[in-house]
């Protein structure tokens, strides 16, 4: 039975599996000499992990070499698959091998689909030294993992494999494999961006390849007889923040290619165009404003106009918004003068209004002095009285300050002239 196991072909994934931390490809943040797993193994002192990255990046296999490094009992279980029976089961293996004198590292794969009850069970073995924890995940884990847990390990970040790493890969399969896979330079690089930065994914790429018939292949036949791997992209989790935030940050940046791409990227992803919508309207209010008050109406056109056109004509129109706020004059002064209306408001509590501008409605009510002394702006030769609105209480405030850009230059010229004529007229 071994034997014939021993026989059976094995992925070229496992085969070429490193089996020591120097023959890892890329990762050097991480694993360099300088880099915190650097330090820590030269050190002899390793601490409990997250490893926070994508899939085919090395998390398992980092995780296994460094139980080698340190000669502890390599165990792995997956969050999917692992209840609380089967989590009391390792933790009482654990303990009877530490009292043999062996430590263990436990690698949890998908740690993040643990819930927060469960999470807290790894605490008191984390704490008496029953296991080293090494948590991976794909999810950021400041959103999925407990404070308690991340209080205790180190998180390390492990990027997408670059087109250079997957290259030293690519050769380190073909010589594994004995031969040059068929492919033409183009094919060679197209099969780089089908691989989209996954180790994993590329290597099952070339098992595919090798298996084909002898004669040079190019991009043409490669994408015809290869179904290109779909991007990365989870409608509900990190890449869709990380693309939202690149759009968002584009047209605020006043970039009009980077914002149709990252738009593009998160359409083909899938993304809801409605939330792309919204949130490209949200870009013209919070970093426009009034300095193209135009800008707020064409997002909201183009919203109008998808719904009525649907997909995909309707997302030409969402383009075109995102082409014309990334060029709008920004200013988000108008934000920021809500935000500190709000702070005062919220300070200043239930402070009533001067009564000069309140109506006196009742005879009693005008007894009060309601309205009393109110000047009517339209019977100022300029039609600007200059009283002053804000409560009896409270010092005069500036929130609003229009920048000199845009409509908001004019804005800002409309300031100053109120300005002076409160000045002239002895109000602050």
């Amino acid at each position: 039975m071994t034997d014939r196991a021993s026989a059976a072909p094995r992925p070229l994934a496992d085969r070429l599996r490193p089996r020591t931390l120097g023959e890892v490809i890329g990762q050097d943040q991480v694993l360099g000499a300088e880099a915190p797993l650097g330090v820590m193994l030269a050190s002899g002192s390793l601490s409990s992990l997250i490893f926070w990255g994508p899939p085919g990046v090395g998390k398992t296999t980092i995780a296994r070499l460094l139980a080698d490094e340190t000669d502890l009992h390599f165990v792995q279980i997956s969050a999917i698959f692992t209840g609380v029976p089967e989590l009391r089961k390792v933790f009482e293996a654990a303990k009877i091998r530490r009292a043999n004198g062996t430590g263990t590292l436990l690698f949890v794969d998908e740690i993040h689909r643990f819930n927060k009850a469960q999470q807290d069970g790894f605490l008191p073995h984390m704490e008496d030294g029953t296991i080293l924890l090494v948590g991976a995940t794909t999810e950021n884990p400041s959103f999925e993992l407990n404070a308690a847990v991340l209080s205790r390990a180190q998180v390390l970040v492990l990027e997408r494999l670059s087109v250079a790493d997957l290259k030293k890969l690519m050769i380190r399969a073909e010589a594994e494999l004995g031969k040059t896979l068929p492919l033409d330079p183009q094919a060679r690089s197209a099969l780089m961006d089908m691989a989209d930065g996954d180790g994993r994914a590329l290597l099952n790429l070339i098992e595919q390849i090798a298996a084909w018939p002898e004669g040079e292949v190019g991009v043409d036949q490669l994408t015809t007889r290869l179904m290109k791997r779909a991007a990365k992209y989870d409608k509900s989790g990190d890449e869709h923040y990380n693309l939202i935030s690149a759009l968002h940050k584009s047209v605020r940046g006043s970039d009009p290619d980077a914002a149709l791409y990252w738009f593009a990227r998160m359409l083909t992803g899938g993304e809801d165009p409605r939330y792309l919508a919204r949130r490209i309207t949200r870009m013209a209010v919070e970093d426009i404003g009034l300095a193209d008050p135009q800008a707020h109406s064409i997002c909201l056109q183009a919203w109008e106009t998808y719904e009525r056109l649907g997909s995909p004509e309707g997302e030409l129109a969402l383009s075109q918004a995102v082409a014309y706020i990334a060029l709008a004059p920004k200013s988000n002064a108008g934000y920021v003068a809500y935000k500190a209306a709000m702070a005062a408001a919220k300070q200043t509590g239930s402070e009533p209004p001067p009564k000069h501008i309140l109506n006196a409605a009742t005879s009693m009510m005008k007894d009060q002095g309601y309205g009393a002394g109110y000047a009517y702006d339209h019977d100022a030769e300029d039609g600007f009285s200059g009283q002053n609105y804000f409560p009896d209480t409270m010092e005069r405030a500036r929130f609003y300050e229009p920048v000199d850009r845009g409509f908001e230059r004019d804005l800002k010229k409309r300031v100053a002239y109120f300005d002076g004529l409160r000045q002239k007229r002895g109000q602050n």
